[in-house]
């Protein structure tokens, strides 16, 4: 590779053009990484010993030519006029920026934009966290604008009857992981195999549009969701390169596998990202990053249109800077099926429609965004696991919720047996992921089964598979009979539960407060949903999140006690590096 400095001052260049301002991005060039990946080989951490951090398949310049036209007459000046009403705002105080005027949906596009070429085109800076831009963001964000005065002029002036409201998240620039189908971008899970898998909108997609939300792009992922190699770096993908960490490049962990989202939120490049979870995916990357990620309820959200990694665990979520704006994207997310749900009501009520509408909120309706009440919900009891109390942070979370008016109960966690998870997962996979490539892929991509992929990536194992596929060539082998999984599925998941209802029972507890992503596993098995919000940051290990654990189907609850928590500790810092 060339070695080749691209100064940060360089690397978007205003020229003048028929008299008119507009942005040139400056050519990457590939260099060097050889003394960046030596600098590594000792880290401390096994996954932080790269063997590659550039992409040796994404263009990043193919990447620039979809965003340069849609910059037009934006400049620096502009992004740092708007820095102040964007960075850091979460999605109602976007919404109150732009009823103000102060803001358009094009603009806040365009400012994305500029800002995810302004530190990704930067080699000291970049973060590999976008591997797709949607070449008609800003095209559809002037189509917002376009709708939302029409709207507004045509409600102005209702008296005796309540407007209409637009959902949260119209307008709003949202990135995706890159295994969830967006129609005019592939859908790679990061597999070279899948780097030319064009599909249409996975169901989810399609309800963010229909609540007008905006897809920016794509971003970077753990391979096949994390199970492709044994040891290798969390991040990592042949498509997308080594994602890294804002909060220090090459220091900290991104955790996997919805990587590319945390960092994507830390650093900035959208009002939200979308990621997936099979067991830790979004719980991982959230604290490692310092970002508050959902992982729902398995069956809450429709699955259609996303690369299955094991069905009976996969599901997507909301990651995002705020409680408030989890709440807006997961409700968008759902789109109807929300309302089929029994906690769909509360969480509705939290959503402020008063934003996007004509009407205040009703009197005594203290929605979770339009009062941004701070009170502990009453009388809640939460449990405290007496194995995770030698964590000061951990500790001190406890100490706060309590001063809140929470009941603490400490427990000492009971044994189970999760032995045959990774069976479980290979062999939901090995039925999975062909169903889905025989039902999405195009005509074109004839691969079909696990073995198949496992030769093809043998082909060329430097580009392809530089860690190796350990975990999918024990897949292409293992042999399991459908009853034999069946029977798998049904003792893993009564073990799951058996954890937490096992104290939740003897205590009446509401929620279970974890760590990161230290009991995403047990949580999978039962089903049961987790809230991560930011708790602090360790000197050795970087950002880390407090997880707040519950039954079946109560992300409301959730919602409500996380936001109350963030309201009180406010810990989520941004990153020196990209302020």
């Amino acid at each position: 590779m060339r070695t080749f400095h691209i100064p940060l001052l360089m690397l978007l260049v205003l020229a003048a053009c028929n008299q008119r301002s507009r942005t040139v991005i400056q050519e990457w060039i590939p260099y060097d990484e050889a003394e960046e990946i030596a600098a590594n080989a000792d880290h401390e951490s096994v996954r932080m010993r790269f063997r590659l951090i550039q992409s040796q398949v994404l263009d990043k310049n193919e990447l620039w030519k979809v965003v340069e036209p849609q910059l037009k007459n934006f400049t620096e000046e502009a992004y740092e006029r708007l820095k102040p009403l964007i960075l850091e705002q979460d999605i109602p105080t976007l919404q109150s920026h732009i009823r103000a005027s102060e803001l358009t949906y094009e603009q806040l596009t365009q400012w994305y934009l500029y800002r995810i070429v302004k530190f990704e085109n930067d080699r000291g800076k970049m973060l590999n966290a976008i591997v797709a831009i949607n070449p008609d963001a800003v095209k559809e964000a002037r189509a917002k604008d376009k709708a939302l005065r029409k709207f507004l002029t045509r409600n102005k002036g209702i008296e005796g009857q309540e407007a209409p409201a637009l959902h949260l998240i119209f307008g709003m620039p949202i990135l995706v992981k890159d295994n969830i189908g967006v129609e005019g971008m592939p859908t790679s899970a990061g597999a070279h195999v899948l780097k030319d898998n064009f599909t249409k909108d996975a169901a989810i997609i399609a309800n963010i549009k229909k609540c007008g939300g905006i897809i920016l792009g794509k971003t970077n992922l753990s391979e096949w969701a994390n199970y492709l190699f044994n040891g290798g770096p969390n991040g990592f993908s042949a498509v997308g390169g080594q994602t890294l960490s804002a909060y220090g490049r090459r220091i900290f962990d991104t955790g996997g596998s919805s990587s590319g989202s945390g960092v994507a939120i830390a650093a900035g490049y959208a009002a939200a990202c979308i990621g997936t979870e099979t067991s830790g995916s979004i719980l991982s990357p959230s604290g490692k990053s310092s970002v508050v990620g959902l992982k729902p309820t398995v069956g809450l959200l429709d699955r259609s249109g996303i690369v299955p990694l094991a069905g009976t665990l996969d599901t997507p979520g909301p990651m995002a800077g705020t409680v408030v704006d989890n709440a807006i994207l997961i409700s968008a997310m759902a789109g109807d099926s929300l309302m089929k749900n029994d906690w769909s009501a509360g969480l509705l009520k939290s959503l402020d429609p008063a934003i996007l509408s004509e009407e205040s909120p009703q009197e005594g309706d203290k929605g979770l965004t339009s009062e941004r009440e701070t009170g502990f919900p009453e009388g809640i009891r939460f449990g405290v696991n007496k194995k995770l109390l030698e964590n000061p942070l951990y500790k001190e979370q406890a100490e706060i919720l309590t001063s809140l008016g929470g009941i603490a109960i400490e427990f000492e966690p009971i044994e189970i047996d999760l032995s045959g998870f990774g069976t479980l997962l290979s062999g939901d996979m090995k039925i999975d992921l062909p169903a889905y490539l025989e039902q999405y892929a195009p005509d074109y991509l004839t691969i079909r089964t696990i073995g198949e992929i496992v030769a093809y990536n043998s082909l060329d194992s430097l580009v392809r598979i530089p860690y190796g596929q350990a975990i999918f060539e024990e897949m292409a082998a293992l042999e399991i009979t459908p009853e034999a999984l069946g029977q798998l599925r049904e003792r893993l998941q009564q073990e799951g539960k058996r954890y937490f209802e096992t104290p939740m029972d003897a205590y009446r507890l509401d929620v279970i407060l974890s760590v990161d992503n230290l009991e995403a596993a047990y949580a999978a098995a039962a089903n049961f949903p987790c809230l991560i919000v930011p708790m602090g940051y360790t000197e050795k290990w970087g950002p880390t999140g407090l997880t707040f654990i519950a039954r079946s189907f109560e992300e409301h609850k959730l919602l409500k006690i996380g936001y109350a928590y963030e309201q009180a500790t406010r810990a989520r810092r941004l990153p020196l590096e990209y302020q």
